[in-house]
């Protein structure tokens, strides 16, 4: 263990003697530029959609997902269902049961001929989610780590060590989440790989959505994809492991796969079997889950986002399309963001809506259904100007009271592990945002993200009537601004229902009070732009 340790460290020392790098480590290791396939019509699914878009005047079809089962179960589907491509793009691909059955099933599908393309950010990386990296063995897989650590290991230190000596460049992450079949039919939305997103896990759910998208917009979902594949920052695999995984690795890990894919059960819902089933996407293809026709604009950061931020090259903000149709509202603007730090921007915008007398309602995360701190802490600076221009705010609970409208089963709520992960935008009930970015200033300045505005007053009418339920009292806090008195400053109060009964918090709800310690500290740090 000692030794393993010594050789890290010393890896990772050399890898930092050249100061604060601007590329990754394994960036002139060699690799051939792709693209999406260039006929999706010659696949079942592109035919499908063809011919569908065609009648529908060029539209594309949406549905929303917003059960975290039914995530997961639409990627599996959806991924057994590939032909001839099939890419993946996200922040967090975990090694835990969802995500190696995820594996085995792309593992499957490259079997059958399919090229695949892996990207996957390496900010979050945590220990077993390298099992990913492992098919890149396989004649037909390719794994990309999007700007990743020179050390490979698993030491919070040494990997601590590295963040802070060439912050500049490992602060810049890939928050986008994509999955297309075929450049035919996609997934797209807020969910990583992992039992906590597919809120199957009793200890962690995290509440969020995907939109199934099938049609043109599919194509324009490729061509992001292909820009990150294709970019510089965009490293193989194989460069950062010191040469390819070995077919008998590859082989050990196939059958590992296959012993664990036996059974996934979680609350008595045996999943393997509801995967072999078809639904939910047999059921979409079909027609019996009906599918929504409607124009969508694709709204996407450029891989270097960072260059363009500074005015060093010409290309896309999304934030910046984003904040123009949430300027276009005239009546009412819903919100759903798991963290909510406006800045300056941010609130200028949101002031600016409430002059023109549109209602404002955001829905993020309370303090005990909280699980980053630190955007927690910085959360906390924003509520008081919020509730002072007008704005109506609500914390969602750990623990619900009604699970409608929430993504996760009823037994699955009991436990009290509830915490926002969906970012939704909601235009006069007439239009929407989904996708990948949150409402702070990572996302709109140190993350790359990707979403879609779809014009459809049916989804957002969906998305609104979720809104009305998970602001209901028995499942969020309602904030208010205490009355002034000569005693006390403003302050805040939090209006809920339990047992029935309405219930008023002059003090935060929180799992504990060091908790509430831990917050209030941390809120006394200046790091608004890192959150």
């Amino acid at each position: 263990m000692i030794g393993r340790f010594r050789i890290s460290l010393v890896v990772l020392i050399f890898a930092l003697l050249g100061g604060c790098a601007t590329l990754p480590p394994g960036s002139d290791f060699p690799k051939i530029a792709s693209s999406a396939l260039a006929h999706p019509e010659e696949t079942r699914l592109g035919r499908q959609f063809e011919t569908a878009a065609r009648k529908h005047d060029g539209n594309s079809a949406f549905r929303i997902i917003p059960v975290g089962a039914d995530g997961f179960l639409t990627r599996m589907q959806m991924i057994n269902s590939a032909e001839r491509t099939l890419d993946l793009q996200y922040f967090i691909f975990r090694g835990d049961e969802t995500g190696r059955l995820l594996t085995e099933a792309v593992l499957h599908a490259a079997d059958r001929g399919v090229r695949v393309r892996v990207l996957i950010d390496d900010g979050e990386t945590t220990a077993g989610d390298e099992q990913i990296t492992m098919l890149e063995a396989h004649r037909s897989i390719e794994i990309r780590l999007f700007n990743p650590f020179a050390y490979r290991g698993h030491t919070q230190l040494l990997r601590a060590t590295e963040f802070m000596l060439n912050a500049s460049r490992l602060d810049y992450r890939m928050h986008n989440k994509l999955l297309v079949v075929d450049n035919a039919v996609a997934l797209i939305g807020g969910r990583n790989i992992g039992d906590q997103y597919f809120q199957i896990d009793p200890e962690s759910q995290f509440a969020d959505d995907d939109v199934f998208a099938a049609g043109p917009i599919a194509r324009n979902l490729s061509k992001s994809f292909d820009e990150y594949w294709n970019n510089a920052l965009a490293i193989p695999a194989e460069a950062l492991s010191g040469g390819k995984t070995t077919t008998a690795a590859l082989n050990e890990h196939r059958a590992e796969l296959k012993d664990e894919s036996r059974q996934l059960k979680s609350n008595e819902v045996e999943y393997v079997k509801r995967v072999a089933s078809g639904e939910p996407f047999a059921g979409m293809l079909s027609g019996r889950l009906p599918l929504v026709w409607a124009r969508a604009q694709l709204v996407a950061d450029s891989p270097d986002k960072k260059q363009v931020e500074n005015g060093q090259m010409v290309g896309r903000l999304m934030h910046r399309e984003v904040a123009k149709a949430t300027a276009a509202v005239q009546s009412e603007l819903l919100m759903v963001t798991p963290y909510l730090i406006p800045g300056e921007e941010g609130m200028k915008l949101l002031k600016d809506l409430r002059q023109r007398q549109v209602r404002v309602r955001i829905l993020t995360s309370s303090l005990e259904a909280s699980t980053v701190l630190l955007a927690q802490a910085g959360y906390m600076h924003y509520r008081l100007p919020l509730l002072e221009n007008g704005v109506e705010l609500y914390e969602i609970r750990s623990l619900l009271g009604n699970a409608r409208g929430s993504g996760e089963t009823a037994a699955i709520s009991r436990y009290g592990n509830y915490s926002l992960h969906a970012k939704l935008f909601v235009f006069d009930r007439q239009r929407l945002f989904i996708g990948s970015m949150n409402f702070d200033q990572r996302s709109m300045h140190l993350n790359t993200e990707i979403g879609l505005i779809i014009d459809s007053p049916v989804l957002a009418q969906q998305v609104a009537a979720r809104f009305e339920a998970m602001v209901l009292p028995v499942n969020s806090y309602r904030l208010t601004l205490r009355p002034n008195d000569a005693d006390r400053s403003p302050g805040l109060l939090w209006h809920t229902e339990e047992n029935g009964r309405a219930v008023e918090y002059t003090m935060e709800p929180a799992r504990s009070d060091w908790q509430r310690i831990k917050a209030n500290a941390l809120s006394l740090l200046p790091l608004d732009k890192e959150l």
